[in-house]
């Protein structure tokens, strides 16, 4: 049996919304929200949250969850993931957004099948549909497209792909969720790799292992998430929240 772990990178500062981690959502932090989701699901044996912040580590703590302390100089959330497996052990970890409360355990366990048929793959990434123009437009929605066999061929906070060029062709629009499964030994591989320029350029974590020649296989989801990056999204999520099911099985 496999064992998988979730692990769940969160600090304070953030440009638009310092200490959005913490911020109440029907009397419950953020971050709480997000831990206790994860937990719901029967797959992951181990839920942790990794974090630089004390405020952060004390909430979860108090709240019967787990915290793992890292540095306060990661760049990408990705390597704060990595140092907190240092502490744990392993073999498939999940990382999962903070900052997303309207995360399903489905989700998380939708990423798995394809890991565990398919020694050769390294990594599963979820996506969902783009609902709207404003989604595709916007440079806070990670767009992705695949090839045949699902594996993501390019991210962009660009519309891809083009519309312009499109004619009277229809296409699916994918967007990235920030959800992501990671044999151990390749997350540890992918935080070593150097930075490459497409990953610069777009600010995706994941252009990196496309860049290197890895894949990464892409894993439709039909739900949709609320990453909260401003006051807006907050209040967005909360109202969502006061009608989501999952609530009342963990508050």
């Amino acid at each position: 049996m496999k064992q998988i772990i979730a692990v769940i990178p969160a600090r304070m500062a953030s440009t638009r919304l310092p200490g959005k981690q913490l911020a109440d959502i029907l009397g419950l932090q953020m971050i709480e929200h997000v831990r206790r989701r994860v937990a719901l699901s029967s797959l992951v044996n181990e839920v942790v949250v990794a974090t630089c912040d004390q405020e952060i580590f004390d909430v979860v703590v108090a709240n019967g969850g787990q915290a793992i302390m890292t540095a306060d100089t990661h760049e990408r959330c990705t390597d704060r993931v990595a140092e907190a497996m240092l502490k744990l052990a392993g073999d498939i970890v999940i990382n999962v957004q903070g900052d997303e409360p309207l995360v399903q355990p489905s989700m998380l366990e939708s990423l798995l099948p394809p890991l565990l048929e398919d020694e050769s793959l390294s990594c599963t990434n979820l996506m969902a549909p783009i609902l709207n123009e404003e989604e595709f437009l916007s440079p806070n929605v990670v767009k992705t497209v695949c090839d045949a066999r699902g594996n993501a061929l390019y991210f962009s906070r660009e519309p891809i792909p083009s519309r312009s060029k499109a004619g009277n062709l229809v296409f699916k629009k994918f967007k990235q969720l920030g959800i992501i499964a990671f044999r151990r030994d390749f997350l540890d591989l992918f935080t070593h790799l150097p930075p490459t320029p497409l990953e610069q350029v777009e600010s995706v974590d994941m252009l990196r292992a496309l860049e290197h020649g890895y894949q990464v296989r892409m894993v439709e989801t039909s739900f949709q998430v609320v990453g909260v990056d401003t006051q807006e999204d907050l209040v967005r999520a909360t109202a969502l929240m006061k009608t989501d099911p999952l609530v009342p099985r963990y508050q």
